[in-house]
C-alpha cells in the first residue's frame, strides 16, 4: 500500500490507527477493520525487550517489525521512526529502510536521542534545525527517489519549551511540505483547539494513549476539533499484557486453566486468526498425486 491510500483515506473522514508491535497484533487489528495500522515504537520495546520506550529499540528491530506487520496488513502501515537515529543523513536512510520494508509512512520526531515516550517526563528535544534538516531529508528523498512516503513530523516541544514553541515548529515543518503535523502530549481540550487554530492547513495527528498527558477522544471528537489523523498505540499491548499476566499467574497459582476457560480465545478461533485453513487448502494443492 502507497502513502496516496492514506490521503485519500484522510480525505474520506477521520482516520483511526490503531498501535500494533507484531504480526498477530497487526492480524487482529486489521480483522476488526482498521484501514491503516501503527507500528508503535514503545509497543516494540515492551514486546520485544520488556523494557521502556526510552530509546533500546534501534531501526533494524523497526524494519523487523514492519515487514511482520505489512505481510498481514489489508492497508497501508505508519511507522515510529523516532528521531530517525542520528542527523539528517541517517533520518534519510532510516526512512528509505521503513520504506523498503513495506512502511506507507512515518513518524519523524525532534527529541534528543535516546528519545523517550512522549507521555514520558524528562523529554529533551534537538534545536529546530537539526530537526527540520531530518524532514527536508525525508522530502528530498521522496523527490530525488520517486519513493512516496507519508511523513508526519512529530514535535516534543509542548512538554519542554511549551505551546506556543510547539505551533511555531509546527508551522516551520509544514511550510517544507510534510503530509501531517504531531504536536505531542498537549494536555488539555483548549490546548487541541489552539493547536488547530494555529495550523488549520496541515492535517493533524493526536495522540490517545490512556493514562498519558492527552484528554481521550473519540476519531469523530477529534474531527470536530480539527484533526484528521488519531493513533491509539497502547491499547492492544496493555490489553493484551493484563490478559498475559492474569493467565500466567492463575498458570503459576493453579497449574492449569481448567474452570477459567472463559478468559482465553477458543482453540478453534485461534485457527482462524492464524489462517491455518488457508494453510492446509494450500497443502492439499500441492500434494502429490
Amino acid at each position: 500500500m502507497d502513502a496516496d491510500a492514506i490521503r485519500r483515506a484522510i480525505e474520506t473522514g477521520p482516520v483511526a490507527m490503531p498501535g500494533v508491535y507484531d504480526g498477530l497484533s497487526a492480524r487482529l487489528a486489521a480483522d476488526a477493520g482498521f484501514s491503516v495500522l501503527f507500528v508503535s515504537g514503545f509497543a516494540v520495546a515492551a514486546a520485544r525487550l520488556a523494557a521502556p520506550d526510552v530509546g533500546h529499540v534501534a531501526l533494524a528491530d523497526m524494519a523487523e517489525v514492519t515487514r511482520w506487520v505489512a505481510r498481514v496488513a489489508t492497508g497501508p502501515v505508519v511507522v515510529d521512526a523516532d528521531t530517525g537515529y542520528g542527523n539528517a543523513a541517517n533520518a534519510r536512510h532510516a526512512v528509505e529502510t521503513l520504506v523498503a520494508a513495506g512502511a506507507a509512512g512515518v513518524f519523524l520526531e525532534d527529541q534528543e536521542w535516546p528519545k523517550r515516550c512522549g507521555h514520558f517526563a524528562g523529554k529533551r528535544v534537538v534545536p529546530q534545525a537539526d530537526w527540520l534538516a531530518k524532514l527536508r531529508a525525508v522530502i528530498d528523498w521522496r523527490e530525488e527517489t520517486s519513493h512516496d512516503v507519508y511523513l508526519v513530523a512529530r514535535t516534543d516541544a509542548r512538554g519542554t519549551m511549551g505551546l506556543e514553541e510547539a505551533m511555531a515548529r509546527g508551522r516551520a515543518a509544514r511550510s517544507l511540505g510534510v503530509d501531517a503535523v504531531f504536536i505531542e502530549a498537549p494536555e488539555r481540550l483548549d490546548e487541541l483547539r489552539g493547536i488547530a487554530a494555529a495550523l488549520p492547513d496541515v492535517t493533524l495527528v493526536a495522540n490517545m494513549v490512556e493514562g498519558g498527558r492527552t484528554p481521550l477522544c473519540t476519531p469523530a471528537e477529534l474531527t470536530r476539533l480539527g484533526f484528521g489523523l488519531s493513533v491509539t498505540p497502547l491499547s492492544g499491548l496493555m490489553a493484551a499484557t493484563l490478559a498475559m499476566s492474569r493467565a500466567y499467574a492463575r498458570l503459576a497459582d493453579e497449574g492449569t486453566m481448567r474452570g477459567a476457560e472463559d478468559q482465553l480465545m477458543g482453540f478453534h478461533e485461534f485457527e482462524a486468526v492464524t489462517r491455518l485453513e488457508a494453510h492446509r487448502e494450500l497443502e492439499r494443492r500441492y500434494a502429490p498425486e
